[in-house]
Parts: structure tokens; sequence; C-alpha cells
């Protein structure tokens, strides 16, 4: 083990694994598995116990030592590169266990957190030509059931477990960036899967290189586009339900333009839904309540009498119900996710008090032979839950007052506080992490723009043109054409269509971005403000005609720094290496004495 904590070793292992690119190399899902098991092994001997998971991941934590960190890119051989990947892979079965064994919850969890802190370091001391590829190149592991794994990079897995650790580093956000701005852009290879390749180096930097359908795909392009399509939606809601719409009014018997272009958009989106999570609950039901409410309208124009004027009603009913959706304009939505997904405890026991008391006060109100509707309860322990409690509704029983009471009192006693508890913990923990969640947020929202994407991005509502009259020729037998031609087919049909935002970004692109200069701006001034630390800053000399004999350097740098201290170590590090030297040195004096004796 010696061998490679030996500075020499961390040279030559750089110089080889710089000659062994790993796209070379391909490591098969069983190599990259096998690693992935001895990065376990380590990590269950690096952390035995449970560790608190704030002293994992302190810079100068006592357990992600340099030592630890050098032991880790050694254990990966020839496949350091991959080294960030298979950490996160390894995290990824350190949840799974923490969350199927209580029990060990404290210890797996610790080795996880360490296992992302480790590949968030490893990152950081990889060349920095080097980051991007080690970041963006998708590999395969073999699973529990011996399948392979899908494509997936270690950014990608970093977005999946939500590690905001990793996705909060400095160079796991240089690779967002790129991504958002379309610096680095998604290629299909011969495998059928992607690459990540610089824009610049597919393009010319003039307006026609610029003029490229595929910059739509871009997340920045995306997310302009998604806003400007919102702002037009939201003017059509608006003007939809301008007003309260009278039963019998004859100018709303037929849909008017702004019904047909609020109804033709949202059967859009349903054709634009993705992977299922809390903020695609929010558009489902949005676009379920928006759906409802043109089922209603259509059925109100065939309808005759009474019937088309009621279905008329509940259609702008249901209609104006979806007005606190789109509004929501999703400031806090990072805090309200959190918070409802730490709310689980209130709403599992929420439905099981709430059967129980509403099955009491319904069977006392069919003691007398006559019952009330079942929602009449229901709408009674809601309004309580709600601070607005009838009581008077079961004044007349004791019992049934009772188990009223019994509701309010667990409720707006027990659970509600229950509720807030978890509210504020959940809060919290966001407000304190604020910055890291925030980078991990913003990582997951542009990688979810590009990934798995198609070939030739057409937003939405403008897919349903590539659905009916695009996709077609891709896959008809009939009709089909070639690889090449079908490419040729989309550029002029996304050229057409999408002409002035596509003249937008060109001109943008080829005139105000500066990044072609960039590298020519960090050449002379250098990667940050200030010049970095070298033996000309360290010593300087004064070379001024008007202070001759002077000096800045009476004292040396080097005496100078002696009295710092060691801010890359913790105190207790600190204090072993003092312990250390000084049974190296009393060794030393116990020699020399023996030598005197003798």
């Amino acid at each position: 083990m010696a061998a490679f904590l030996s500075p020499g070793f961390n040279q030559d292992a750089e110089d080889r694994i710089s000659l062994i690119s790993i796209k070379s190399v391909n490591p098969s899902p069983d190599t990259l598995t096998k690693l992935v098991k001895r990065l376990r092994a380590l990590t269950l001997n690096l952390l035995p116990v449970e560790v608190d998971p704030l002293s994992i991941n302190d810079p100068t934590s006592r357990v992600i030592t340099p030592q630890v960190i050098t032991a880790y890119r050694g254990a990966a051989g020839d496949f350091t590169e991959a080294l960030p990947y298979c950490l996160l892979r390894a995290r990824a079965e350190f949840m799974w266990d923490a969350n199927h064994n209580p029990a060990d919850y404290g210890e797996n969890r610790g080795r996880a957190i360490a296992c992302e802190v480790l590949a968030r370091r490893i990152v950081h001391l990889a060349e920095p030509d080097r980051i991007k590829a080690i970041m963006s190149t998708r590999y395969q592991h073999r699973q529990i059931d011996g399948d392979e794994s899908e494509m997936s990079s270690a950014l990608e897995m970093a977005i999946d477990q939500h590690c905001s650790i990793f996705l909060s580093s400095s160079e796991a956000q240089d690779v967002v960036n790129a991504l958002w701005t379309g610096d680095i852009i998604q290629k299909n290879n011969d495998s059928h899967d992607i690459d990540y390749v610089p824009y610049a180096d597919t393009r010319e930097h003039t307006f026609w290189g610029h003029y490229d359908p595929s910059r739509l795909s871009v997340p920045r392009y995306q997310n302009i586009f998604r806003i400007s399509v919102w702002f037009f939606f939201l003017a059509i809601y608006s003007r939809a339900v301008r007003e309260p719409l009278e039963r019998l009014d004859e100018a709303h018997k037929s849909l008017d333009e702004s019904e047909i272009i609020l109804y033709f958009y949202i059967l859009l989106r349903f054709v634009t839904w993705r992977a299922f999570n809390f903020w695609n609950a929010i558009a489902f039901v949005t676009d379920s309540l928006l759906l409802t409410a043109f089922v209603l309208r259509i059925l109100g124009l065939i309808a005759d009498g009474e019937n088309e004027a009621a279905f008329r009603l509940h259609s702008f009913q249901i209609l104006s119900c979806v007005s606190p959706f789109i509004w929501y304009i999703g400031t806090m939505q990072i805090c309200v996710a959190r918070m409802l997904k730490e709310s689980g405890i209130f709403f599992a026991l929420l439905p099981v008090l709430a059967i129980g008391v509403g099955q009491g006060l319904y069977a006392l109100d069919a003691a007398d032979g006559s019952t009330d509707a079942p929602s009449t309860v229901v709408n009674v322990l809601i309004q309580a839950l709600l601070q607005n409690p009838d009581y008077d509704k079961y004044s007349s029983s004791a019992t049934g007052l009772t188990l009223f009471y019994l509701w309010n009192a667990v409720t707006a006693i027990v659970l509600l506080n229950v509720l807030i508890s978890l509210f504020s913990s959940a809060y919290s923990e966001v407000i304190d992490d604020a910055e890291a969640q925030y980078l991990a947020f913003f990582a997951s929202k542009t990688v979810g723009m590009i990934r798995a994407p198609d070939s030739y991005v057409y937003p939405a509502p403008f897919n349903l043109i590539e659905a009916f009259f695009i996709a077609p020729f891709e896959f008809l037998p009939v009709v089909r054409l070639s690889e090449k031609n079908y490419a040729k087919l989309n550029r002029y049909v996304m050229g057409f269509i999408f002409f002035i935002p596509l003249t937008f970004i060109a001109f943008y692109e080829s005139t105000f971005e500066t990044r072609k200069h960039t590298w020519m701006e960090s050449w002379f001034r250098g990667s940050d403000e200030g010049s970095g630390d070298s033996p000309a800053n360290r010593d300087p000399i004064v070379d001024d005609p008007a202070c001759e004999g002077l000096e800045i350097s009476k004292v040396p740098f080097s005496e100078l720094i002696k009295v710092f201290p060691n801010t890359t170590q913790s105190s207790e590090a600190t204090i072993l290496k003092e312990v250390a030297d000084v049974k190296k040195q009393l060794q030393e004096l116990l020699t020399r004495l023996e030598k005197i004796e003798s």
C-alpha cells in the first residue's frame, strides 16, 4: 500500500492515464461492476461504524483525507476516469441498503455520502481538459438481476440521485453551464447512443454556421421558447375566462378563437408528457382539468335544451379552477416539493383517522332511521380540518359531539403540529443548503431538457407536426427515407417553421457570444482576476528606481507562513500529527542516549 501512496505513484499513474483514454479502453459493464464492488469493500472498511455525515463532507474531514483520496484513486487502476461514475453507483447501492435495512440506516447513509464526497474530490483533482469527458462519458454496469443498465454518465447518475454535494462543485457546474449554453451538444454515434462533443468542433463561427435547427434543443433556448409559449397560453386563458358567462348567451354557444387555441394547446401538451415527478403531477392535474373542461364544452355543443346550458356552465366552472395552477410562479418550488415529500407521515395518518371518525359519525346519523349523504360528513370533517368546525351539526347527540371533539382535537393539536414541524424541518434543511440545492436543481433542469432526446427537437406544440407529417417518413416502409434524406427533410421543415427564432439565435451567437475568444482572454488575464501563486509572487524583487535599496521581501515568504495554521487538516489530524512528531523526536533522543550509554 505504501507504494501507491508515495508521491511518485500519483505522477506515474496520471501520465499513464493520460496516454490511455477511457474511451479507447471502453470498459465493459462487468469490469465496472467489479470496480464498484471493490469501492464498496473499501468504503465498508473506511466506515465500519456510523459517522456524522457533516464530518464526512467537512473540507478538513478526518475521514476523507488526502491519503484516503489517493487510496481510492489507486484502487481504480487504469480506470481512473470511470471512478466518479463507479463511486456514484456505489452511493446508489449504499442508499438502497440504507432504505431497506433501517437498523443500519445511519451507517449506510454515511457510506453513501462518503462515496459522493470522494467522487467530488477526485473530479476536482483531475486534469482540467479531462473533466468534461469524465463527467459526460456514458457507461453501463451489471444490475443485480444480471441485465445491463441503461447508458448513463456520472453527471446523469448524480442528477438521478439528487447528489447536491457532487452537483454543487465547480467542475459539475462548468459542464452543466456548457450544456445549458450549448457549448457541449449531444451527437448520435454508431452504437445508437449519444456522445457529448464541443459544438465549436462541428460548426464554423459564422451566421450561417449557427443557423442550425439543432440549436433549438439547447436548454437555454428551449427555456426561452417554453416561457414565451407559456405567456402566450396565459394570455389566451385570461381571455377565455375574461368574464362570467350567462347560460343562454348566444355568443358563447360555439367555441370562440380563444377557446380553440386554449384547448388545442393543452391537447398538444399531452403529447409532450415525460417522466413522472412532483411538477409533472401538478401539470397532469392542470391538463386533466383543462381536458375535462374541453370535453364538457364539446358535450354542450352537441346537447339540446337545458343540458346544453348545464354542460357549458360546468365547463367554465372547471376551467376557472385551473387558474391557481397555471399562475403558480414556482419561486418556492424546491421548498414546496421537499416539504410535501417530508409530510408523508401526516398524509398517511390523516386518511386513517378520517375514515374512522367519518364512519362513526355516519353510523350515528343512521341510528335514527334517516341519513344525510356521505359527502355531508366529508364536508364537515374537511371544514373542521381547515379551522371552521360546525359544532351545531352534532349538538343533538352527545356521542356524535364527542367524536367530533375527538376529530378536532387530534387534527388541530396533534396532526397539524406534526405537519408544521415536518414542514419547518424540511424548509430549514433546504435553506441551510440553499446554494447546493439550487445548483442541483439547475443541473437537473438542464440535463432533463436534453436527456434521451429526439434527433430533431420540435418544441411543443410544434411537435405534433413532427408526429403526423415528419415521423412517417422515418418508419413507414412505403415512404421511408434514407437517414441522409430524412435529416435533410427535418432541416428544411424546421428551418421554415422556426425561421424567426433560429435567426435570432444565429445572430446572437455569431455576433454577441464571446466564448470564441475565451481562450485568448484566459491566456492574457488568467483563469482568475488575480495572479496565481508562483515564486515570483511569493518573494517579489523591487526594481523601482525611486525606491532603490528598499525591499518588500525583507522577511522570506517561507518564514512568514510558518505561523499559519494548517487549514487543510482537521484539529484532530493536526493534534495526531504533532503527537507523531513528538514521538519521532523522543525515539531519536532514546536512540542517541542508547548510543552514548553503549
